[in-house]
């Protein structure tokens, strides 16, 4: 190990090695210390100066001389070393160059002269100076000094032909040194080697150990360069051998082919697909494609792109399930007991997955129906799905078109783009593992249309049952077999969908529930459910009589059930945090302390006002969450004869307000210019939402002939229907989703174009039962029952 340093003469080489100072070696010279860096004579080193020492150092380089000594540090983490922190043997250096950095350091280039030893350092402040004793080498046996310099020539010619970071021009100037002290000292400096070695050879003073030393250390870097050799060699050999072996099976592959022997075979891996495809019962011109291709990829080499888009598009093809088809359960019975089971009344949408199976079980082959069930939110259209399917035995996918505005996600992607893959469709076909599963086109009135492609029109094909049976697949490229799926649409409204998409489906209207139908659903469903998911029974919870019936008139307002859902669930929350906190017992819900549970009652159980109006009419619409009341509202003020229609209307909306104020005016003819000097104001409320269709004229016209005889609308009457110039009612749609909105916001009377009464039969019986509807025919008949006096 390299000496330490002290204040006094200790250590280090021996005194024999001590030559006196003469001329102009100085014996006292400012030091510079080093981190992690021994310079030895021979060597020029950049050093770069910042610390605060060292920075006086040069400043008195700059003024006085440019001589000095470099002393390495003993541990490479000493920020600011002391004289004990520093080895005892160092070189005097000489600079060659100074140059002054921007941020106040500075960059010196220093040679290495000869070596000096430190007796003690006669200055700290605001540098280091040492008393040093000048160095000579002890030259030894010179036979044998002179063996090792050949041996050390030897071995540096041998790692320079090796090394990256040797050059010929360090090799000549080598074998031009003859000093063997010169020639050890120069190629010490020549090596990448640690500060401890290099410490080690600058203290090193008998010139025969300085080259046996090196000697050694030549022989470990030729060592490491030529182990690093080998591994090289080794990897590049690995590469060529397993280039070799692939060209070699590529050739054998050719050979085996025109013997006759491989068939077409390309390895185990294509083998294996071949036998896939043979066992995969594919229809004819499936299995033409898969083979063609199956034969492109034995000519494609594994590490071209191309072989893995073959492999994928292959196995694509192997997991369609072309001939696997779940067995029908055509018991009728049986099916009608499980959608009894899972859904309370959709009587007619029963009727219908019945009337299927009935005759699916007579025929035994019969394409799979196109239902559409449109409806307001919350009525159960997703769910009804799913128990078609249970009831039918067959596999459910559901998947949701809302938002889909590229008709490659329902046909699938070009095989030339990358990461292209089928389509929905034949992805809900793998995900099913059968040919005939139940597939719900979820929110089709949703679906857009962009420059990518309108998603709508593929939908012509594959919902056409005439044509589904050779649907294609852009990426499959095959014809795909759909017409034993059974396709069930849903929407909330019609008018968004395209009329031929319309045509191609069986359009079975959802309507809304009464009062009592979501009592009695809430009672087997939704409690239940509730009270399951929030750790509960019924033993810890019990609902009075009659608050099922309070939660559904006082606390919903809407056609479906989510909203009465939400409100069960929030009592069983409350009642879970009871039971949590301590209460150990039933906790009886009640009409009484219903309001604890769920606040104020929302809704009152007539949305008039308690008093008759003038110009104030309740019409009946339907809208996209089912059945609603639309007040409409006209009123007379002194001006010159202007009419303003507010509220947000459409354009068909605004017509029917013109077709109201004509005729009224007719109706009026009598008051001569008394128009002239009124301005007429028509309002719908809810400013907010969009409104629009002709459904509104009889209320628009009712509302115009009370405020104009100044007689007042019965509160308790809403009617619906379109008018014509001449007063007459005509025909309108959604008469079940309107009169049940008529009855949940607790009127008494509807008034429906008499063209209508064939709609009657759709409104419950119970409904019927609890309201007065009237037929019209003309506003005559209207005005006489909604006119009050």
């Amino acid at each position: 190990m390299p000496d330490q340093i002290t204040n006094d003469s200790a250590g280090g080489p021996a005194e024999s090695d001590v030559r006196t100072a003469v001329g102009s070696q100085p014996s006292s010279l400012p030091v510079l210390p080093l981190r992690d860096t021994v310079v030895l004579p021979q060597m020029v080193m950049p050093i770069l100066v910042g610390r605060p020492r060292s920075r006086e150092l040069v400043q008195h380089l700059i003024e006085d001389q440019l001589e000095l000594v470099v002393l390495s540090g003993l541990k490479r983490d000493t920020d600011d070393p002391e004289p004990g922190d520093l080895y005892p043997t160092g070189t005097v250096a000489r600079v060659v160059q100074l140059m002054a950095l921007p941020d106040g350091n500075f960059r010196l280039v220093v040679e290495g002269e000869t070596r000096v030893r430190v007796r003690g350092f006669s200055q700290t402040d605001p540098f280091f100076v040492a008393d040093v004793d000048w160095l000579e080498d002890r030259p030894g046996d010179p036979i044998r000094t002179e063996a090792l310099r050949r041996q050390v020539l030897s071995q540096f010619a041998s790692l320079a032909q090796r090394s990256p970071y040797l050059d010929e021009q360090a090799l000549r100037r080598a074998r031009t040194t003859e000093s063997p002290a010169a020639l050890a000292d120069f190629i010490a400096a020549s090596l990448n080697l640690a500060a401890e070695p290099r410490q080690e050879l600058l203290e090193a003073m008998d010139v025969e150990k300085r080259l046996d030393a090196l000697t050694r250390i030549l022989a470990g870097e030729i060592s490491v360069l030529e182990v690093g050799a080998q591994i090289q060699e080794e990897v590049e050999a690995d590469l060529a051998g397993t280039q070799r072996e692939f060209i070699l099976r590529k050739q054998l592959e050719a050979i085996r082919r025109e013997l006759g022997e491989l068939d077409g075979e390309a390895g185990d891996a294509t083998a294996d697909l071949r036998t896939r495809l043979e066992e995969a019962g594919l229809p004819e011109a499936v299995r033409k494609e898969a083979f063609r291709e199956l034969e492109r990829l034995v000519k494609v080499q594994e590490a071209s792109p191309e072989h893995q888009v073959i492999t994928t598009y292959l196995d694509w093809i192997l997991r369609v399930p072309w001939s696997v088809a779940s067995e029908d359960r055509l018991d009728v019975a049986e099916a009608e007991g499980i959608l009894e089971e899972d859904h309370h009344a959709l009587a007619d949408i029963k009727e219908r997955i019945l009337e299927y199976l009935a005759v699916l079980q007579l025929t035994h082959d019969m394409r799979g129906p196109i239902l559409a069930l449109v409806g307001p939110p919350g009525v159960g259209k997703t769910s009804l799905g799913r128990s078609i399917a249970r009831a039918m035995g067959r596999e459910f996918v559901r998947i949701s078109l809302g938002g889909v505005r590229d008709e490659a996600e329902l046909r699938g992607h070009r095989r030339t783009y990358i990461g292209s893959m089928p389509g929905r469709i034949v992805q809900g076909l793998v995900r099913a593992g059968t040919r005939n599963p139940v597939i719900m086109l979820d929110e089709i009135d949703k679906l857009g249309a962009d420059y990518r492609g309108d998603p709508s029109a593929a939908l012509l094909e594959i919902l056409d049952p005439r044509q589904n049976d050779t649907f294609t697949d852009h990426y499959l490229d095959v014809p795909v077999d759909l017409s034993q799926v059974m396709f069930i649409a849903t929407a909330n409204v019609l008018h968004t969908i395209p009329q031929p998409l319309i045509d191609r489906m069986e359009i079975i209207q959802v309507s809304g529930y009464t009062r009592d139908e979501k009592a009695e659903i809430a009672r087997k469903y939704l409690i239940p459910r509730q009270l399951s998911e929030h750790g509960l029974d019924e033993s810890d919870l019990q609902l009075g009589e009659g608050v099922i019936e309070g939660i559904v008139a006082s606390y919903t307002r809407e056609a479906g059930v989510r909203e009465l859902e939400r409100r069960i669930a929030r009592v069983a929350r409350k009642a879970a945090k009871r039971r949590v906190g301590g209460d150990s017992g039933v906790i009886d819900i009640t009409a009484d302390n219903l309001s604890e549970f769920l606040g104020s009652p929302k809704y009152r159980d007539k949305v008039v006002d308690t008093d008759d109006q003038v110009g104030v009419t309740a019409g009946l619409a339907v809208t996209g969450v089912g059945g609603d009341v639309l007040f409409v509202e006209a009123s007379l003020i002194p001006g010159t004869g202007k009419v303003t229609i507010t509220g947000q209307l459409g354009d068909v909306m605004r017509e029917s307000a013109q077709a109201a104020l004509t005729y009224t005016r007719a109706q009026t003819a009598d008051l001569g210019s008394w128009f002239d000097e009124r301005d007429i104001h028509i309002h719908v409320p809810e400013g907010a939402v969009p409104k629009d269709g002709p459904s509104a004229g009889v209320t628009m016209t009712t509302s115009l002939v009370s405020a104009v005889r100044g007689a007042a609308v019965d509160r308790s009457v809403a009617m619906t229907g379109e008018v014509t110039l001449h007063g007459k009612v005509l025909p309108i749609g959604g008469v079940k989703d309107k009169v049940l909105a008529a009855h949940r916001a607790g009127l008494r009377t509807v008034l429906l174009p008499a063209d209508n009464e064939k709609d009657l039969d759709d409104v419950p019986a119970s409904v019927r039962d609890e309201l007065d509807i009237r037929l019209v025919s003309n506003m005559e008949e209207v005005l006489e029952v909604a006119l009050v006096g």
